[in-house]
């Protein structure tokens, strides 16, 4: 049987492969627009989020209503949806790699810091931010651990963790004129 727009849903419900073939050759270039839009035309980052997009359509077909929307609409939302959701996971990364990295390097470059210096350096936390910082750095207890130990949510302690590394990176550059 022949794959149409009109049939594709159904070839899709009865797990034909081939139905992820027509898509891509179907709607290839509008999800390809879509998704390139959310991760800044990064050529390995767009096929795997392209990936993420075909294997939540496969997965998801059960949930398409062909009353509430047409099925292009459907997969064009899916990939708007996962090409935000991968823009922010590659934003948190970046921002871990590179708030971290940075502090590492400029510390790298200079004298290796003494532990008596780190501890000065945390000094300039706040009692709370300090201890959140020994806990999640030192000692590695997982931030939803902490978050519980504080009665708060995960993303307190990661706004905690945030500011703090903010503070820490603006004193150890202001001492060392960078």
């Amino acid at each position: 049987m022949n794959i149409t727009e009109n049939n594709v849903v159904q070839h899709l419900q009865n797990k034909n492969e081939k139905a992820i073939s027509f898509i891509i050759d179907q709607y290839g270039g509008l999800l390809t627009a879509i998704i390139k839009r959310h991760v800044n035309f990064q050529h390995e980052d767009y096929e795997e989020c392209l990936d993420d997009v075909l294997l939540a359509i496969w997965n998801n077909i059960h949930d398409f209503n062909p009353e509430k929307n047409v099925f292009k609409q459907w997969i064009a939302a899916i990939a708007k949806y996962k090409g935000i959701d991968y823009q922010r996971k590659q934003i948190i990364l970046r921002n871990k790699q590179l708030s971290v990295s940075e502090i590492d390097d400029s510390m790298l470059r200079a004298d290796r810091p003494t532990v008596s210096k780190v501890d000065e350096l945390l000094e300039e936390l706040s009692a709370s931010e300090r201890e959140i910082f020994v806990k999640y750095y030192l000692a590695g207890t997982p931030s939803n651990e902490i978050a519980k130990e504080y009665n708060a949510k995960e993303s307190w302690v990661h706004n905690k963790l945030s500011r703090g590394r903010k503070k820490l990176k603006k004193m150890w550059m202001k001492e060392h004129g960078v």
